[in-house]
């Protein structure tokens, strides 16, 4: 038991975010403004003093180098957890959005346990993945940890944090994450009592466009 400070960060621009397309699981890269934004950061918390006991990350390429970054320039360890990555969105990922609307549109109803086109995961099951990460996080020695990762599943992550409800039709609570925005929590695991500390600060970016769609 003790005192827990994660912050989850969502990755820099990717090439996907940059053209319109689903990424899901689809492995594009960072754009080079996209390693602009994470140098930022970087910079930003060198002059904060920031440290963290642990990086974790998803493996996917935009995360993983935004993880790396941030751990090079930090001296941080960094581990890589498949738990992190992004939603499987089925057959939408690596299409570009105006060829997914044609190809597969958007359905009058579905409800949060409904797959996404085909095999992807819907909400439900997401929620399921992101509640076993951040299980498996806090399971881990009291300290501070960075997580680096997706605006999809980290949405579902503070959905657990906050005990969120789903709703039919995608509806209900959604949490922004600007490019490399992140958000800050302290968990007190012995009174089991979050502290949300901020959300989608990205200040070092200010002034610049931080698209995060």
């Amino acid at each position: 038991m003790g005192e827990y400070r994660i912050v989850l960060l969502r990755h820099g621009e990717s090439v996907g975010n940059a053209n319109n397309y689903h990424q899901g699981q689809f492995d594009f890269p960072l754009t080079d403004l996209g390693r602009q934004q994470v140098h930022r950061l970087l910079e930003r918390w060198l002059k904060e003093g920031k440290q963290f006991d642990r990086v974790i990350a998803s493996p996917l390429k935009r995360a993983r180098e935004t993880a790396e970054i941030i751990a090079n320039g930090l001296n941080l360890p960094i581990e890589f957890e498949d738990d992190w990555m992004e939603r499987n969105n089925g057959a939408l990922q690596g299409l570009p959005e105006d060829t997914a609307r044609i190809l597969y549109p958007a359905p009058d109803f579905f409800s949060p346990f409904d797959p996404i086109v085909g095999n992807g995961e819907g909400d439900w099951e997401l929620y399921l993945r992101a509640g076993r990460a951040l299980l498996k996080l806090l399971r881990r020695p009291a300290g501070s940890y960075l997580v680096v990762s997706h605006g999809g599943l980290l949405n579902q992550a503070i959905c657990a944090i906050l005990e969120v409800a789903h709703h039919a039709n995608g509806k209900g609570a959604h949490f922004r994450f600007g490019n490399t925005a992140f958000a800050t929590f302290i968990y007190r695991s012995a009174e089991h009592c979050w502290i949300v500390c901020g959300m989608n600060d990205a200040m070092h970016l200010y002034g610049e466009d931080t698209k995060d769609d």
